[in-house]
């Protein structure tokens, strides 16, 4: 079943890229071709982390306060402690993780819902930010040049090929093998189909959960760096604002049911590649940008409606059986 919607995910970016590139034939162009698939990388490294919290029947809501958070003090680290670009990289990715940890606690242990929980998180982190930079914005001084840091995370290989979306599919098929050829993967289906049923055949499901949050956290942590990276300077009031919703979009697009229990990486990846595809058809088209988050809440609201009516179409098959 979840082949069959990966292929038809797949089918469904073949159209659209076909109906844009001959609507606009720029959509081909190797410049387009490369930029779309630097943003596809840096969108598409988060939402495979929000995927696996999908996947428990949980949610992440403060993935882009975390952007702005992490991404301030990064750049802080560079810019005023002159810190070494590859232990600044490594605080970042202990940080997200640190957090991500936290919220797992707070959902497993204290019984908190994960909605109440991240929602806290995306107001808690965008004050922090917001007072760490007495609300102004952080950003490297004119000619300052970290020129590795800068080859690994904006670079292009061959001149063509995003760094940013390398690293991406990289992390994709890693991640890929943890969720579908591990047992940590097994469990985590199991827990998010029925925690109960999993908890009594002697799963822990409070790590898989907790566990869970924190491969979010480590990859917002990651994401954190290459997107600030990307933009140069972040405002810690806007930063990273509604970037869960993308996540979000991407995971249920690629089949992660809300209901938890569902979901596979090569999904979010198509996922995360449709949304893009999307973006850049409203660009090309000069449909007005305010509209993107209409494209966002469409196509979430698209994912759902599918998913129930295969929720339904289930139902109505195994009553049928019997």
């Amino acid at each position: 079943m979840m082949f069959k919607k990966d292929l038809s995910l797949l089918v469904l970016i073949l159209v659209v890229g076909t109906i844009v590139a001959i609507i606009n034939p720029r959509f081909l162009s190797p410049i387009n071709i490369a930029n779309t698939a630097n943003l596809i990388g840096l969108f598409g490294m988060f939402s495979i982390g929000m995927g696996f919290v999908i996947i428990t029947g949980g949610i992440e809501l403060s993935v882009g306060s975390m952007f702005a958070l992490l991404g301030v003090i990064f750049i802080d680290l560079l810019v005023n402690y002159e810190m070494n670009w590859p232990l600044a990289m490594l605080l970042m990715v202990l940080a997200g993780t640190a957090l991500g940890w936290l919220h797992g606690y707070l959902v497993t242990e204290m019984r908190l819902q994960p909605f109440v929980v991240t929602l806290c998180g995306l107001l808690i982190y965008r004050g922090i930010a917001r007072y760490y930079t007495n609300d102004g914005t952080a950003g490297f001084a004119f000619g300052m040049n970290f020129p590795a840091l800068e080859w690994l995370t904006t670079g292009r290989a061959f001149g063509l090929i995003p760094h940013s979306f390398i690293v991406f599919i990289l992390l994709a098929l890693v991640m890929g093998i943890v969720l579908h050829k591990s047992v940590f993967g097994r469990y985590l289906f199991a827990v998010g189909k029925n925690e109960e049923a999993a908890r009594y055949s002697g799963i822990r499901t409070h790590r898989i959960i907790t566990a869970a949050y924190v491969i979010s956290g480590a990859l917002c942590g990651l994401s954190a760096i290459y997107l600030a990276m990307y933009t140069r300077s972040i405002s810690p009031a806007s930063h990273g604002s509604f970037y869960e919703l993308y996540a979000i979009a991407a995971a249920v697009l690629g089949g992660c049911s809300l209901r938890g229990g569902e979901g596979s990486v090569l999904g979010i990846v198509l996922g995360a590649i449709l949304l893009q595809v999307l973006q850049n058809l409203v660009n090309l088209l000069g449909i007005p940008s305010s509209l993107n988050f209409a494209v966002i809440g469409g196509v979430i609201l698209i994912g759902v409606l599918a998913d129930q009516q295969i929720v339904r179409r289930r139902a109505q098959l195994k009553l049928a059986k019997t």
